[in-house]
């Protein structure tokens, strides 16, 4: 049977040290100099871990010398391989036959060196069908979900198929044409290898700087040959080396028994089977030949374990966006209340610049929704804030913006209008022309969004040549002028270094200057300071507000912070269990909640007390967001609420909540003025308690 081939080690990523300041390490070895390509530098990685380990040195230089010595064969060996020396059959090693004669008298020498080339050559048939085959069908597979399933199982089936039957009905129909045989050798291969390269493949499709390259109009051959390709390099590598071995083993195996090159022509397996006839009356005769396949297999070994243990700094696995599939048509939202969601007119004019988002639905394809009739908008040049816990729908919300959404998710409902269209109902090729150039994206973890194989300014001037259509020379001066306007002092420095030189403040300036790279005109940003320190925080938010005011583009802002929202945010949507709970301008929702949730989520912000103020113990709220699953069918807030009724069984609305055109999802908004008194009392400092209370009595006589 064909030998199984096991997967490579996936190794760790390598991370240079930081120091917090945007300066990169002495490890990091950063100069100033221009960098090389990517390439070179994994070129270089595994060149320095092939020649650091003594046995893949040994295995370089004994594959060196035979591929040379084969070669050369015709002007030095001592013998041609038919000459006969009837005086010294089956012979051991003498001065005139180095390493014996076999049972025709034949020099062992001439013919092991001369059946090299061959060997050695046909062998790398194997090696290029297979891992070449099965590497393009893992990209082509992990590309797209629909591509998957049919190569999924045709590889299953060859797996299945005895590769010994078919390789013996192969030699049956078309004869000991060897390369011919490895090739059909390598196709049987290649299912195994594809298996190897599938998960890596997926994982890479995943990452967040193939979802940047989307945004910024990559195409998917060119996301698979640009980020995949190079992240597969280390595997294709060891792989090779391995398939390499195998070929070899299997090559001699067929030679051994009899379907190997035809006679007289010398093979290793041929030689192996005549030797296996004088096992006893010539020992000698077995050992030249199994010596040199044995130490040709183990230097392959070596090899292919060497460049195992190089580090692959794009191998590294985050569960993130990575389905492209849309459906072909939206169906219209159908809004809680005419308040809630009011559609669009047919004929409304579309705002350039406006975002107006309509009963969106999200759900696994066919199963469980995810989030459910989100409406919001997002006015030219504000920013809006999408605020709740984890597991809320605030990332699958932003990411259906720009349909990002992950594997098997999708927009179920609603619609997503942007500048007259809906992007809910957009296809592939029309939102490829909307990201980037229009809605960019920042995410939520800067050094997993920056591909690691290349470097800064590799990423940004490609971008910009690809969104901009600009020459080579412009975009790199464009690129220079992105750096310094996202506050970047260096930037001629930080263009030459690679994303792991960089400190993770520095990394998300340089992904806010990729978003930027389009000119959008709406920027999606995840999260973008959750990952950072207090000062950086504060000068990424400063940043962001300086690009709203000289820009006059908008930003959707996903956060749990509720001091970044104060800072930076015109209006809020609080969001819980996928539902947009309450919505409306930042000051009012802050200064005058009006949903259970939001009063909960402030009274357990440490930004809404000073250091005198902030009690022993800040607020909590009891059990945890749940499951999709376990939604319920009334407020899905109420088994954690307070001030649950029995009217809270009833699916809930969103209604005016009474300040400017604010909207709460609760039927007891009215009475949370009053009833809330008690819960207040006991979650927030007492001498807070009279200035809510005057607050809320405020609030209810000007209520209409």
């Amino acid at each position: 049977m064909i030998p199984s081939i096991a997967p490579a080690p996936v190794p760790a990523t390598a991370n240079a040290e930081d120091t917090g300041t945007g300066e990169a390490t002495p490890a990091s070895t950063a100069t100033g100099r221009p960098g090389p390509g990517p390439k070179a530098a994994v070129g270089r990685i595994q060149a320095h871990r092939l020649f650091a380990a003594p046995g893949a040195v040994a295995g370089v230089l004994w594959l060196a010398a035979l591929v040379l010595a084969s070669l050369t064969a015709p002007w030095w060996l001592p013998y041609k391989t038919e000459d006969q020396d009837f005086a010294a059959i089956l012979s051991g090693p003498t001065a005139a036959h180095w390493l014996g004669t076999d049972e025709l008298g034949r020099d062992l020498l001439s013919r092991i060196f001369a059946a090299a080339a061959g060997t050695l050559g046909t062998s790398l048939i194997t090696v290029i069908v297979g891992v070449g085959l099965g590497t393009v069908l893992a990209m082509v597979a992990a590309a797209g979900k629909r591509t998957e399933g049919p190569i999924s199982r045709v590889t299953e089936v060859m797996m299945s198929l005895p590769g010994t039957v078919i390789i013996l009905a192969v030699i049956g129909a078309v004869g000991t044409n060897i390369p011919v045989v490895m090739a059909i050798l390598g196709v049987l291969i290649s299912a195994g290898i594809y298996r190897v390269m599938l998960g890596q493949a997926t994982a890479l499709q995943s990452q967040l700087y193939v979802d940047a390259a989307k945004v910024d109009g990559v195409s998917t051959l060119g996301i698979s040959l640009r980020h995949v390709l190079p992240g597969l390099n280390n595997t294709i590598v060891v792989q090779s080396a391995l398939i390499f071995a195998v070929g070899m083993l299997i090559q001699a195996g067929l030679a051994f028994i009899g379907f190997g090159p035809p006679i007289p022509q010398p093979s290793w397996g041929g030689m192996i089977q005549g030797a296996s006839q004088h096992v006893y009356d010539a020992p000698w005769l077995m050992v030249p030949t199994g010596v040199v396949l044995a130490l040709t297999v183990l230097a392959a070994n070596a090899i292919g374990n060497a460049l195992g243990k190089a580090p692959n700094a794009a191998a590294s696995h985050l569960p993130s966006a990575a389905d492209r599939r849309r459906r072909a048509a939206a169906s219209a939202a159908a809004p809680s209340t005419a308040a809630a969601a009011p559609s669009a007119a047919p004929d409304e004019p579309a705002t350039a610049g406006r975002l107006s988002v309509r009963g969106l639905s999200v759900g696994v394809d066919g199963g469980t929704p995810l989030v459910t009739e989100v409406s919001f908008d997002v006015e030219q040049g504000t920013v809006l804030g999408l605020v709740g816990e984890s597991g809320c729908g605030k990332t699958m919300t932003a990411l259906s913006l720009l349909g990002l959404l992950p594997s098997g998710v999708s927009a179920s409902g609603g619609q997503i209008l942007w500048n007259g269209r809906n992007l809910a109902a957009a296809a592939e090729n029309e939102l490829a022309g909307v990201r980037g150039r229009e809605i960019a994206l920042i995410s939520q973890e800067p050094m997993r969004a920056l591909d690691p194989m290349f470097t800064v300014g590799y990423q940004l001037v490609s971008a910009i040549r690809r969104l901009r259509s600009m020459g080579k020379a412009e975009a790199r001066t464009e690129a220079l002028g992105l750096l310094e306007k996202v506050g970047i002092v260096d930037a001629a420095r930080i263009l030459t270094t690679y994303p792991h030189q960089i400190s993770g403040g520095m990394a998300q300036r340089v992904a806010i200057a990729l978003a930027l790279a389009g000119r959008p005109r709406l920027l999606v940003a995840d999260e973008p300071t959750t990952a950072l320190d207090v000062t950086v925080q504060a000068e990424i938010l400063s940043l962001l507000r300086a690009l709203v005011k000289d820009t006059g583009m908008s930003v959707v802002m996903v956060t749990h912070d509720l001091g970044v929202v104060a800072d930076i945010c015109d209006t809020v949507a609080v969001m819980y269990a996928g539902q947009v709970v309450e919505s409306g301008r930042t000051a009012n929702i802050l200064d005058n909640p009006r949903h259970p949730y939001t009063l909960a989520l402030l009274a357990a912000d440490p930004h809404a007390n000073t250091a005198e103020d902030m009690p022993e113990r800040l607020a909590t709220i009891n059990g945890q967001v749940p499951q999709p699953k376990d939604w319920p069918g009334g407020c899905r807030f109420v088994a954690r609420c307070q001030f649950a009724g029995s009217a809270c069984a009833a699916p809930v609305p969103l209604v005016p909540s009474g300040s400017d055109d604010g909207l709460v999802r609760c039927v007891k908004a009215d009475e949370l003025a009053v009833e809330g008194l008690a819960w207040v009392a006991t979650e927030v400092p007492a001498h807070r308690v009279p200035d809510i209370l005057e607050m809320d009595s405020t609030v209810e006589k000007d209520r209409p």
